[in-house]
């Protein structure tokens, strides 16, 4: 099974290659694409269709740890913020995208959700997470967010 079919199942597993670190609620993964330097993603640790799927300790546990994913962004990649969102129109589970925000980005974009920028973007080659490009990148995300729990 390729990873991407199962990406929960695939981080629990081991062979999901974006997984940043274990969280107490799931998995931090480095975004697809990266034409916004450090898009992560929070993964639960098990299937559900939102966030009301969840316990209440739960649902609490999901959103810290999705903040601080946005922690780690923000001390790594210092963007002018963090954008959060729980969507799941598309894939129909639980995830949490956690997307800097630069001031390089045209300002008309900067004040609009990221699912307005040209849908090329999410499918650019060039703009597709790779090791070449990012591997600092993810190294350091990983490095920040697995002194949180050691730090605990």
């Amino acid at each position: 099974m390729d990873w991407r079919e199962n990406r929960i199942e695939s981080a629990k597993n081991g062979t999901n290659p974006m997984v940043l670190a274990e969280m107490k609620s799931g998995y931090a993964v480095i975004g697809d694409t990266q034409f916004l330097p450090g898009y992560c993603v929070l993964l639960p640790k098990r299937e559900v269709s939102s966030l009301n799927d969840l316990t209440i300790p739960e649902r609490a546990q999901f959103l810290t740890d999705m903040s601080l994913i946005g922690d780690a962004i923000i001390n790594v990649c210092h963007p002018v913020r963090v954008n959060y969102d729980i969507l799941g129109n598309t894939d129909a589970f639980l995830h949490a995208h956690v997307f800097p925000r630069y001031d390089w980005e045209k300002e008309e974009r900067r004040k609009m959700p990221v699912w307005l920028y040209d849908s090329s973007n999410w499918f650019d080659e060039e703009k597709h997470f790779s090791i070449e490009k990012h591997g600092k990148l993810k190294e350091e995300l990983t490095k920040y967010l697995s002194a949180i729990y050691e730090n605990k």
